[in-house]
């Protein structure tokens, strides 16, 4: 039986980067590019978490600002920088998000990092007509302990057969969290949004 290799999504290597010097004069407009596209691929679910859908143009520029900001130039920090922020990129089969839980005052933000223990663990994606999909979260190391959660997660929703056909023939997507603290959902996210997220498919 044949089976079609899908068309992952490029991880991102040496040669894929800029200099220090191109970076510098490419950085203006770069950084323009990637917050509108940040805007299709960012997610408030109610008034305190927020997600942001990562793809190869964001984690680009991510690995860009972190070589600027420390004047990395040398290939063996240069691939640190690859090895910890390409596992970010989708693989065709899945989307991968940064999850943010905001409150602006601290000592609200320490209580309800400590009640939305967990919370990382309900969120959910789901295609119309398809099984709602949870997110698998901080799958390189623990961010929550015994007594509270973090503030900033790294999750990824992994599909399967049917949902990625549903999504690549125009599904509209639910997104949402249900968590005893926390509960929020949106019955269908914008179609900017879907179009952006629906790319990150093979």
């Amino acid at each position: 039986m044949h089976t079609q290799e899908p068309s992952i999504m490029s991880k991102l290597s040496r040669d894929q980067l800029m200099t220090l010097e191109a970076y510098a004069k490419a950085r203006p407009e770069m950084r323009a590019q990637v917050m509108a596209h940040k805007k299709d691929r960012t997610i408030a679910l109610g008034d305190h978490v927020t997600l942001i859908f990562e793809d190869e143009l964001t984690m680009r520029y991510q690995i860009q600002e972190m070589l600027r900001v420390e004047r990395i130039f040398e290939e063996v920090g240069i691939q640190d920088e690859l090895d910890a922020y390409n596992p970010l990129i989708p693989d065709g089969t899945n989307w991968k998000a940064t999850m943010l839980i905001e409150y602006p005052d601290v000592e609200e933000r320490q209580l309800m990092l400590g009640r939305l223990k967990g919370i990382e663990d309900k969120l959910w994606v789901q295609a119309a007509g398809q099984a709602k999909i949870y997110a698998l979260a901080d799958e390189d190391m623990e961010r929550a302990n015994a007594e509270k959660t973090s503030a900033v997660h790294f999750i990824r929703f992994e599909f399967d057969a049917a949902s990625i056909a549903a999504i690549k023939a125009g599904a509209a997507i639910a997104i949402g969290v249900d968590h005893p603290e926390y509960t929020s959902q949106i019955a269908a996210l914008p179609e900017r949004v879907r179009a952006s997220l629906a790319q990150d498919m093979a």
